[in-house]
């Protein structure tokens, strides 16, 4: 894909790459501060690299064809990896991101009806009004150094709060927050028995695991308790995510959800909605606070409208390839790793029952032989007649496991980031370089200050 571009585009600080000859003990020292620094130059140049993982081959794809036979055509041969398991399980427990089978099936067709565009569109009031306070909170704080990522992360939430339950997150909020934090910097990090025993042997990171999913999954219970005291108008329509989700049915079944189900699957809902859309959030407000030029025209498109449905967000198309940019260059999902259930060819290799196939939107979002000046941030690109394959970009994954939250959360995203830049102009206060870190999701390194102007 060839980009034009008048001015030359800025290209945004990485960590550096680690030596082609890394051995495999130094890059399982390296992946639980940073599985980004664990790649070399070759994996960002080879459409495929074979490997050994122990026992096991591993195969790190970067061929569009290769991702389409796992993810789509043959991907019940492939299952999340031990490792995998261990990091999502205490916080998503049998929710619709690890489910398989029979019960991921009875999942994606119960919640299916609860994200559609229409079933979206009905939720956008809920984002306006957390945005409107948003804004009218930061035009307080004009001149004086902020941090938007934090302001970030608790606007996310509170859209999640309202639009799940209808009701704000100002009393839960900060537990909620403390129990992704604690999770993320002190149980989600891979530790080397975590990669290496099967899911059915403990490590002791499992049992401080299972310490956290306890108190999280009451917490969880108490939000929706709180919530169903609330009640529904009889013949009511539904007015949040709960109201859809309580009320789902299979449609070949009629079974709808148990307590039990509902917990894990809020609880997905709402870590996978407000976490990753704050991260994404907060690294398209770094970048155009790098590239003004580019933040002129998000500002622009919106010609000072107040966007208030679907139809105003549908038309910001260029805030959209911002957006779709922004997910290329800091993919909220780094890492996308399956282990063969049985025997399979990809890209023309045999590989064996147990075998690691990686797929990594990072890597493949920045190949060389993929994208045309693959580093630099050029929104444009997605504006193109000739878009990308659609199995070299993977923001919300691809075939029957794509994400089920895609359209939300690119509603949320396309909305916040033309309001927030329609109003301020942002600018950094630190001129640290962010550098991004993969640990579960694509983080920065540190929180940068930002010092925003009303427009």
């Amino acid at each position: 894909m060839n980009i034009a571009s008048v001015r030359r585009p800025i290209i945004p600080p990485t960590p550096p790459r680690a030596p082609d000859n890394m051995s495999l003990f130094g890059r399982i020292a390296v992946i639980k501060q940073n599985m980004i620094a664990t790649w070399g130059q070759r994996a960002y140049e080879e459409e495929v690299i074979q490997g050994r993982f122990f026992l096991h081959k591993s195969f790190i794809l970067n061929q569009p064809d290769a991702i389409r036979h796992v993810l789509l055509s043959n991907y019940q041969n492939y299952t999340r990896t031990p490792a995998g398991i261990r990091m999502l399980r205490p916080v998503l427990g049998e929710g619709l991101l690890l489910a398989e089978g029979h019960a991921w099936t009875f999942q994606r067709r119960t919640l299916s009806p609860a994200f559609t565009p229409r079933a979206t569109a009905n939720l956008v009031p809920h984002m306006t009004a957390v945005l409107d306070e948003t804004i009218a909170k930061l035009e307080t704080r004009t001149g004086e150094p902020v941090d938007l990522r934090e302001i970030m992360q608790r606007m996310t939430l509170e859209i999640a709060g309202r639009t799940m339950f209808s009701f704000g997150m100002d009393q839960h909020g900060p537990t909620l927050r403390n129990f992704v934090m604690e999770y993320g910097e002190r149980l989600g990090r891979a530790h080397f028995l975590d990669m290496v025993l099967p899911v059915s042997w403990p490590t002791p990171m499992d049992r401080a695991r299972a310490r956290f999913r306890k108190r999280w999954v009451e917490f969880v219970a108490m939000l929706i308790a709180e919530r169903r005291a609330v009640g529904k108008k009889d013949g009511a329509p539904p007015r949040d995510l709960f109201d859809l989700m309580d009320e789902a049915r299979d449609p070949e079944t009629s079974k709808g959800f148990s307590d039990g189900q509902l917990v894990d699957e809020v609880a997905t809902m709402i870590l996978a909605g407000h976490e990753t859309t704050a991260t994404a959030l907060f690294w398209a407000l770094y970048l155009l606070a790098l590239d003004p030029d580019t933040q002129e025209e998000v500002a622009s498109e919106t010609r000072g409208e107040h966007l208030v449905s679907m139809a105003d967000i549908d038309r910001q198309k260029f805030t959209r390839a911002v957006i779709d940019e922004t997910m290329r260059l800091y993919p909220p999902a780094f890492l996308v790793a399956r282990a063969a259930r049985d025997k399979d060819i990809v890209a023309g290799a045999e590989v064996s029952k147990g075998d690691i196939i990686m797929i990594a939107p990072w890597l493949l979002h920045r190949h060389e032989k993929l994208w045309d000046q693959p580093n630099a941030f050029i929104p444009k690109r997605f504006m193109s007649k000739e878009p990308p394959d659609r199995f070299a970009y993977l923001p919300f994954g691809a075939g029957p496991r794509v994400c089920i939250g895609a359209p939300f959360a690119q509603a949320e995203s396309v909305l916040a980031l033309a309001r927030l830049i329609g109003a301020f102009r942002i600018e950094l206060a630190d001129a640290t370089p962010v550098i991004p870190f993969g640990v579960v999701t694509t983080q920065p390194d540190h929180s940068p200050m930002f010092r925003i102007t009303r427009r």
